[in-house]
């Protein structure tokens, strides 16, 4: 039974194949078993399936297997054993899986504005309650969420705020000053480093703390760099000139460092 709401009425949703609420709103599982709970026009939202499986084929071959580790590790650390966990735009659910195994008698869902994402996600696991919807109107009712996950993802705190129960966690990823500093390098004149937060404060969050991860990978071909760049919020707003400089590179070495920041809502 899932936890997911209709987004038109917020009512509970019942049922296997076809979802409905109690006003008739219905909503068919996909054959892989994703819901689709995305208000507003049709077609296709989020990232495109070249840029899903770009990730997915980055992410498989583990360059971000410690990211992953101590997540998953941070998520159990604050999450009932049988709670309910939510991963807020999780793409094709490479961290979703490996929260799922060292949670698996939680309530594990997944959320992510790409139908394609989402898909490969369900392909992932099938231990986890997934839909494509926005973090921006997330379908899951208010105060029942233990745990919010996200990572790289729009922070959408007031959604967060609203469906964390009092005193729930919500466990954010990002990069840090100097994550992926040569790569950036390789394609760029004039590089910048990433700016850090002089303060991690959230309103109606009480900042726990932050997990600081540092290391090296070796690109060990192109189509991983390239893999790599096209996962970066950089890569819309580079030139097509300046993207194709990683077309001469078989190999690279670059910094990776992120943040692993943790807040607990603030009770009423």
């Amino acid at each position: 039974m899932t936890k997911f709401i209709c987004p038109i009425c917020k009512e509970p949703l019942n049922g296997d194949k076809s979802l409905k609420c109690s006003k008739n709103h219905c909503f068919d599982r996909a054959k892989s078993g994703y819901i689709n709970l995305l208000s507003g026009k049709g077609g296709n939202h989020g990232d495109p399936k070249e840029m899903v499986l770009a990730r997915k084929s980055f992410l498989d071959r583990g360059y971000y297997e410690p990211l992953r580790e101590d997540v998953a590790k941070t998520a159990k650390e604050v999450t009932p054993g049988t709670g309910t966990l939510l991963d807020c735009g999780c793409g094709e659910c490479y961290y979703t899986q490996r929260i799922a195994e060292l949670l698996p008698n939680a309530d594990i869902m997944g959320i992510d504005v790409s139908k394609d994402a989402v898909n490969y996600g369900c392909k992932r696991s099938k231990n986890l309650d997934l839909a494509v919807a926005s973090v921006y109107a997330i379908p899951v009712a208010d105060s029942s969420v233990d745990t919010a996950v996200s990572i790289f993802a729009p922070a959408a705190i007031e959604e967060f705020l609203r469906v964390l129960k009092p005193e729930g966690y919500l466990i954010m990823a990002i990069g840090a000053e100097n994550h992926l500093w040569s790569l950036k390098k390789a394609v760029y004149e004039t590089p910048y480093k990433n700016e850090t937060a002089a303060d991690y404060s959230i309103d109606g969050f009480v900042f726990i703390g932050k997990k600081e991860l540092k290391y090296t990978v070796d690109l060990a071909s192109t189509e991983d760099i390239k893999n790599l760049f096209s996962m970066t919020p950089y890569y819309h707003k580079t030139s097509q000139t300046d993207i194709a400089k990683l077309d001469t590179l078989e190999k690279l070495t670059t910094e990776i460092e992120f943040e692993i920041l943790i807040y607990k809502k603030v009770s009423a």
